[in-house]
């Protein structure tokens, strides 16, 4: 199976990414990838499973009118939204397992938090390191596992309790990459050399429980899952269970730990 077949979202859900998704979580990493590959002025860069392209939009600050940037995703609505709000950027539809570009093509390739998604995760890697510069760069960040989010695990835990654990298992798939030495494995197996690896204890925040709530199930295909009495069972848990993490006028602040690898091509 592609991994084409397995994540597809609608347009509305597209849209939720890039406004809750985006500012509430990704913002915080996309320059932390984008520092850890050293990104310079001028060079070329892919971001792999662009989501609605926040990394690529970030590169491309940092590589100036010199350098390019080029976003891809095998989702069409992920890049409607991505061409949306940035036009000038190139946005190319195409799968990980066989990427769209001829070899040794990007100076940089990076992934945020999509290598989890990824059905065979070894052939996704090996494409990275094959459009990537004999001395480039490839750098990915994915989530730590389930037992080290205190928050986002207990969401799951009302996920599984309210909806059941196949409905659960699409929200289960964002922890799958989280044991950093099997990760590390991973990319030594593709034909990459780790060249550093670290752990970041970011924030995901959110003004409420409920808007937490809803970029995770409307963000993603467990929207489609579960009728309109489960979403609001769900919700009603997650207030008491995501309490700790409440603050000042009901905003959320969900500890979220995450890996960052960058590797070269061996």
């Amino acid at each position: 199976m592609s991994s084409s077949e397995t994540f597809q979202i609608s347009l509305e859900a597209a849209e939720v990414y890039e406004s809750r998704f985006v500012p509430g979580i990704f913002a915080e990493w996309a320059p932390l990838v984008i520092e850890a590959a050293k990104i310079r002025r001028g060079d070329a860069v892919l971001d792999v499973a662009c989501g609605t392209g926040i990394v690529a939009r970030i590169a491309a600050e940092q590589v100036g009118s010199d350098g390019v940037v080029v976003g891809t995703h095998v989702n069409e609505s992920m890049l409607a939204v991505a061409r949306r709000v940035r036009p000038d950027l190139e946005w190319h539809r195409g799968d990980v397992a066989d990427l769209p570009f001829p070899s040794e093509a990007f100076d940089a390739v990076l992934c945020q938090m999509s290598l989890m998604f990824f059905p065979d995760r070894l052939r996704a890697l090996a494409e990275m390191a094959r459009v990537t510069t004999t001395d480039g760069t490839v750098a990915a960040v994915v989530p730590a596992g389930i037992g080290d989010q205190p928050a986002y695990g207990l969401l799951v835990d009302v996920v599984t309790n309210e909806a059941g654990p196949e409905a659960a298992s699409l929200m289960e798939a964002y922890w799958s990459c989280g044991d950093l030495d099997e990760l590390s494995g991973w990319f030594t197996a593709a034909g990459l050399r780790v060249v550093s690896r670290r752990t970041h204890l970011g924030t995901a925040r959110f003004g409420s429980v409920e808007e937490l709530v809803a970029t995770e199930v409307e963000g993603a295909p467990l929207i489609d899952r579960i009728d309109d009495e489960t979403y609001r069972r769900i919700r009603e848990s997650a207030r008491t269970a995501l309490r700790p993490f409440v603050g000042a006028g009901g905003a959320v602040a969900a500890p979220l730990r995450g890996h960052i690898l960058v590797a070269k091509p061996i």
